[in-house]
């Protein structure tokens, strides 16, 4: 990779292939593995781990098989679109047989007597099913009904099924209820918080090499959980291009515009499941009537308010012509500048092929959804922007009202945030 010579690295700290030596343990990461570890010493072991997509689920497994001891058997599926019998097959393929061919009765019977066999043998068995929620209820039930198969002692088959969360929604279902009477452990993994996910960012890059601490300013980890949601494979996808977009502009140390720089060049938008208030906040806002006014600019100048403006839902223009909606007179501003668009999520300023443009700091941009409070510079001239939707409803306390009292302040805030996008 281009960049590790620049940044002092030895290997890729942000690659997204499943690599265990990189693994962050966070407490959930950490109990997920050890209910994983409770199917070795558990003989009734069944234990299921779900998870958003990008939690780390497969890697967290390799990380548990990495660590098996000897005398333990195991088997990973990982295609899941499979009928009982093609599911039965895949099991005993992955146990060493050759078992095609062959009906669903004597797969069965393979099985069966294989397991008593590694029984006999001191050995443990362990089945991993990876992508479980792709499981049809039939091959659900096909795994319910070899889970049972056992010695006189004890079940002698210990099973891991590790999926995205439908998986979770499917074992809640009325017709598995026999099925989730064999699961012993249960666990969810979610996204990481803001201080796990800073420690996340600091632990591949010490792991990669590097020896810079500071190599991340202080400023950036917040912006990098508003658009990755704190999903560890959102944020590898976003520090990657973080890397790539400041040894494009030979930069030692990576600030919050190189961050707005990467997220441009993604094309993302604010993760939608920061602790669900986004989605709140849109249901709430698409109840505005078309003649409330939604939006409040503040012209300013010298720190100065000169004007203020209020609109509704719709479009206005910014320039220096008197027929514009905000008419600021000024020679560095153009006759028809930029535009204003107000919808139900929030408002979008975008550059009219100005002459000075438009910039957020230091950073021009083209197209942009503002955020609560923010301050657009043209020319000499500064807009701030107001949500009126949030400034002049009880928003926020209908929202903090379903937030989780550990929720944080920094959490909290994000009510009154609205998406970034780029061209």
């Amino acid at each position: 990779m281009s960049y590790l010579k620049h940044f002092n690295l030895v290997e890729q700290p942000f690659r997204l292939t499943p690599d265990p030596e990189f693994l962050y343990w966070s407490k959930q990461h950490a109990r997920a593995k050890a209910y994983m570890e409770s199917t070795i010493w558990l003989a009734d072991g069944f234990v299921v781990i779900t998870g958003e997509i990008g939690s780390g689920k497969t890697t967290l497994l390799q990380s548990f098989l990495s660590e098996l001891d000897d005398n333990v058997v195991y088997a990973v599926v990982s295609q899941t679109q499979l009928t009982p019998t093609q599911f039965l097959q895949s099991v005993l393929t992955e146990f060493g047989f050759k078992p095609f061919n062959k009906r669903k009765v004597e797969l069965l019977d393979m099985l069966n007597m294989f397991l008593i066999e590694q029984y006999s043998s001191g050995k443990k068995v362990v089945l991993i099913v990876d992508e479980a929620q792709n499981l049809t209820r039939k091959v659900l039930e096909e795994i319910r009904l070899i889970s049972g198969i056992e010695t006189h002692k004890e079940k002698v088959l210990r099973i891991i099924l590790a999926g995205q969360p439908e998986l979770r929604d499917t074992l809640d279902s009325p017709s598995m209820k026999q099925l989730v009477q064999r699961v012993r452990l249960r666990f969810h993994l979610g996204s990481l918080d803001r201080r796990e996910l800073r420690e996340y960012i600091e632990h591949r890059l010490a792991i990669a090499g590097c020896e810079n601490r500071n190599l991340f300013g202080d400023a950036t980890f917040d912006i990098i959980h508003r658009y990755t949601g704190g999903v560890p494979r959102l944020i590898n996808t976003l520090c990657d291009t973080v890397l790539l977009c400041a040894f494009a502009d030979d930069k030692q140390v990576i600030d919050e515009s190189d961050i707005m720089s990467a997220v441009e060049e993604l094309s993302w938008q604010e993760h939608e499941s920061n602790t669900g208030i986004h989605k709140k906040l849109q249901e709430i806002q698409h109840r505005v009537s078309p003649e409330q006014n939604v939006t409040r600019i503040e012209v300013r100048a010298d720190g100065e308010v000169i004007s203020e403006h209020v609109f509704p839902l719709g479009r206005i223009i910014v320039g220096r012509s008197p027929d514009n909606e905000i008419y600021v007179k000024s020679k560095f501003v153009s006759r028809h500048h930029a535009q204003l668009v107000s919808d139900e999520t929030g408002c979008v300023i975008e550059d009219l092929n100005s002459t000075n443009g438009v910039f957020l700091g230091e950073k021009q941009v083209k197209k942009y959804r503002l955020r609560d409070g923010d301050r657009i510079s043209l020319g000499v001239h500064e807009l701030v922007y107001y949500d009126l939707r949030l400034t002049e409803c009880p928003v926020e306390d209908q929202i903090t009202d379903d937030i989780d009292e550990d929720v944080d302040d920094d959490q909290e805030s994000a009510v009154n945030e609205q998406r970034a996008i780029s061209d």
